[in-house]
């Protein structure tokens, strides 16, 4: 039986005061503990020398103790454990250490939880508990550099610094901003340095930051339509009213935008590869949504998620490359590029709202992982970012090859596709009044997870659709995956 190491003693209870003897405290201190579950069978407890000490008491009430819990079957002693925890506990109390924790009862206060909460609970959706086929967001995992990311771990793990080990900066550590702003300028033609770059855990948490910062309650802001839903949900999280504007071959239609809610006070993009129809946003739509946030005063939130995976044509850069008047707000993330569970991303800011930034920063988590950074920071230097960046954009362009093949072969005229130029997924059309949701759901139950296109709706869509992620999937799962899709339709 696996035992549990005596450091792991919850805080024992006793009354100085009471005119109840130390040793009948301690032991029926110790069959509370047990029966109530904080004591495990098997676990082991200090030795009486080491209790007493703990407890600056006399060793002799410990010492009774012990004696009568090893009478009563509730300690025992192991060879080369010392004393631990009976493994099997006297008659009738062992249900009783399993039960489950106490449920309000009826008569209890009130509990709310905020209006805001309750509107935005929903189960999770079943095409999120897999982790193949075709999830959305998920890169090639199998082909990431490992032996050369464990390396730079073990590189700052053995060797950091003790300030470093501290509470780090909210802005982020400066060789990493450096990194990234050195990085942006280079590939994604942003105009930005080091002090622009804000560190977060994510390109969520960064929209999160960017709502609280820039937003009132109420609020109207333009979203894509369709578009992101944790961008929605981040703007929601602010009280902000969403402002549904159309997306169509050009990217966001600013006319209408404008026909809809003219004095909006953001708009939400993602111009280089929208979320989830794969168009890029035109020349002539960038600058008339640019015109439009310089007289109005309003912002633009540009998510930038996975534009290092342009796979046809030219690489198309930021829109806050082209911003003349400080009204872009930039958000990325290495989560699509290196993995997901790195957590760290980064968010561009003007200097004049950089403040109101780190306020906002400061209340949330106060900092990203400083040992992380220190990787990513060489990970990038070093020119290993770059290098797996131009596998994957190769790899990606087989797996989206293999995905259209077998669409093609197994589904011929049942799917329309659209947005298959870049990132890491695109859109299959299904034939009018074919419920994506339900086909979302069979196909969940066969281990294949494909979004609905009609979740990324705030309005019901005249035609559904799913999304499909090809970059965490090989080439074999999504032949197999594709035909288990096919008994779905």
């Amino acid at each position: 039986m696996t035992r549990v190491s005596a450091s792991f003693l919850p805080p024992v209870a006793l009354d100085r005061r009471s005119g109840i003897p130390m040793h009948r405290q301690l032991s029926e201190w110790f069959r509370h503990a047990i029966i109530g579950g904080q004591l495990r069978p098997g676990q082991r407890v200090p030795s009486t020398r080491s209790l007493a000490k703990e407890l600056k008491i006399s060793r002799l009430p410990v010492l009774s103790a012990y004696e009568q819990l090893f009478a009563e079957g509730y300690l025992e002693t192991f060879t080369g454990a010392g004393t631990c925890v009976a493994q099997s506990i006297p008659g009738g109390l062992t249900a009783s250490m399993d039960a489950k924790a106490p449920e309000p009862a009826q008569s209890a206060a009130p509990r709310p939880v905020s209006r805001l909460a309750t509107s935005m609970q929903e189960p999770p959706p079943p095409w999120l508990a897999n982790q193949g086929a075709f999830r959305v967001g998920l890169p090639a995992l199998d082909h990431f550099p490992r032996e050369i990311w464990s390396k730079l771990v073990n590189r700052h793990a053995r060797r950091m610094p003790t300030q470093l080990m501290t509470y780090g900066d909210p802005i982020g550590y400066l060789p990493f901003r450096e990194a990234i702003a050195q990085y942006l300028g280079t590939v994604r033609g942003v105009r930005c340095d080091a002090s622009q770059i804000l560190v977060t855990t994510g390109s969520q948490q960064g929209l999160v930051i960017s709502a609280l910062a820039l937003l009132e309650p109420k609020a109207r802001v333009w979203m894509e339509e369709p578009g992101y839903p944790g961008a929605r949900q981040a703007l929601q999280s602010v009280g902000a009213q969403i402002v549904p504007v159309p997306v169509d071959d050009e990217g966001l239609d600013i006319a209408e935008g404008i026909r809809r809610s003219r004095n909006a006070r953001a708009a939400y993009i993602s111009p280089s590869h929208q979320f989830p129809l794969g168009v890029t946003m035109s020349a002539t739509r960038r600058i008339q949504l640019l015109n439009w946030a310089a007289r109005s005063g309003a912002w633009i939130i540009e998510d930038d998620y996975d534009s290092e995976y342009r796979l046809a044509g030219h690489p198309i850069a930021s829109l806050q490359g082209l911003d003349t008047d400080a009204r872009v707000i930039y958000v990325g993330t290495f989560s699509k590029v290196v993995f997901p569970a790195l957590r760290l991303g980064y968010v561009v800011v003007p200097r004049d709202v950089m403040p109101a930034f780190l306020s906002v920063r400061n209340g949330m988590d106060t900092f990203s992982s400083t040992l992380y950074q220190l990787v990513m920071t060489d990970f990038i230097r070093e020119g290993h970012f770059a290098r797996h960046i131009r596998r994957m954009r190769a790899l990606y362009m087989e797996r989206r090859t293999a995905l259209l093949e077998s669409i093609e072969t197994h589904m011929h005229g049942r799917l329309d596709i659209i947005g298959a130029e870049a990132g890491m997924q695109l859109v299959a059309l299904l034939p009018p009044g074919v419920d994506d949701v339900a086909i979302s759901r069979a196909a969940a139950q066969q281990g294949v997870s494909v979004r609905p296109l009609s979740m990324c709706y705030a309005d019901p869509p005249a035609r559904g659709g799913l999304i499909f992620g090809y970059g965490g999937a090989s080439v074999r799962e999504i032949r197999e995956s594709i035909r288990k899709l096919k008994s779905c339709l």
